[in-house]
């Protein structure tokens, strides 16, 4: 049986690992379902486009994971990761914007499966104001402060333009809120002591076009 140290480190773990980590935990949960027990590192770095060296030094960050000709454990790395990420705890989650990108957002359903649920919808439209967003009452940018604090939130979601993003994550640190998820096309600055993390799909797609771009030469 593979063993897996009680403690989970403290330490810092690069981002680069913790997104893999993200990763990991997926598949894990996908042989999880199909009946597999135990897992090799070279079926996880497969699974990911990496290498068994990288999936080894990843986990490693965990202490003592896994057994040399057995692998890991399927479950037992499924609980340790979801302890590391975070996904033991339920997240009490602000949307600032209620328009087609913050809608999709707040229907996406793998967000509350994963802990984060969406209790605030904040905007500044009066036509949609006082309405429903689910079951959750769109609140109006006034009061934007008091409301994170009243709700005792922990992330938010920005999906506003990003003429007004600045001010609101301004704002939204004032408040006291301590990790921001930007999907506004725009590059917020918070202060360290805020974890912010940038969805830029107008990136990736340009990204996608100089792919295809060097395909076709």
């Amino acid at each position: 049986m593979n063993t897996f140290t009680n403690r989970i480190p403290t330490n810092r773990i690069p981002d680069a690992t913790v997104r893999r980590f993200s990763l990991y935990l997926r598949y894990l949960e996908d042989f999880g379902r199909s009946g597999i027990s135990n897992v090799a590192s070279g079926v996880l770095a497969d699974r990911g486009g990496t290498t068994a060296a990288q999936v080894r030094k990843d986990l490693s960050h965990l202490g003592s994971v896994g057994k040399r000709g057995l692998g890991y454990s399927v479950p037992a790395l499924t609980r340790v990761l979801r302890t590391v990420l975070g996904l033991d705890s339920t997240w009490r989650v602000a949307l600032l914007g209620a328009g087609r990108i913050g809608t999709a957002l707040f229907e996406y359903e793998p967000f509350r499966r994963r802990g984060f649920n969406i209790v605030t919808v904040i905007d500044n439209d009066p036509c949609k104001v006082g309405s429903r967003l689910g079951d959750v009452r769109i609140r109006d940018e006034k009061g934007l402060q008091c409301v994170l604090q009243e709700d005792g939130i922990d992330l938010v979601i920005v999906a506003v333009p990003a003429r007004v993003a600045q001010s609101l994550v301004d704002r939204v640190v004032a408040a006291g809120v301590k990790a921001v998820l930007n999907y506004a096309p725009v590059q917020l600055r918070v202060p360290d002591d805020v974890a912010l993390r940038n969805v830029s799909m107008l990136v990736e797609l340009e990204s996608l076009s100089h792919a295809l771009t060097r395909s076709r030469q």
